[in-house]
């Protein structure tokens, strides 16, 4: 279900976009929770990941876990765990990155979710990125009804 559909004009906006995802939304986030960021490469993905985390706890450094494909973060009891799958081979490798603990105990980040698509729950958030022919990105939020309730909790939408 579209929940809502945002222009970012540069690089900027897609730092704050997710910064205030994270700062809106962390209160509220939840073990089980999961959020896909797809879109082609130099979308703005990783960017937005990083605005979120920082904004989610307070970290000064987000390197990208382009080759790492994980990196995990701490908010008090909550567990961020932000994977990007690009590098993944086969879809099955991510149980080897601990992804089933993720799952169950903490909340999961995910560039190119489409490399374990089948293995994700229907109750995911999606940001999706498309690069505008005449500049910035715009992205398009998707989500079952539980997601628009916390996004308007949150004043997001």
């Amino acid at each position: 279900m579209r929940l809502a559909s945002i222009f970012l004009p540069d690089e900027d906006a897609a730092t704050r976009l997710g910064a205030q995802l994270g700062a809106q939304l962390a209160p509220g986030l939840q073990a089980g929770d999961v959020i896909c960021l797809e879109g082609p490469l130099g979308a703005g993905k990783t960017t937005c990941a990083r605005g979120l985390i920082k904004a989610f706890c307070g970290a000064s450094e987000v390197p990208s876990p382009t080759f790492t494909l994980v990196e995990t973060y701490q908010n008090g009891d909550a567990a961020l765990w932000h994977f990007d799958l690009y590098r993944l081979e086969h879809k099955r490798d991510v149980w080897e990155l601990g992804f089933e603990d993720a799952l169950a105990d903490g909340i999961c980040l995910i560039e190119w979710p489409d490399r374990i698509e089948g293995l994700l729950p229907p109750d995911r958030l999606r940001l999706v990125f498309h690069i505008q022919p005449s500049g910035g990105r715009r992205v398009e939020i998707d989500g079952p009804e539980i997601w628009r309730k916390r996004l308007e909790t949150a004043g997001l939408i």
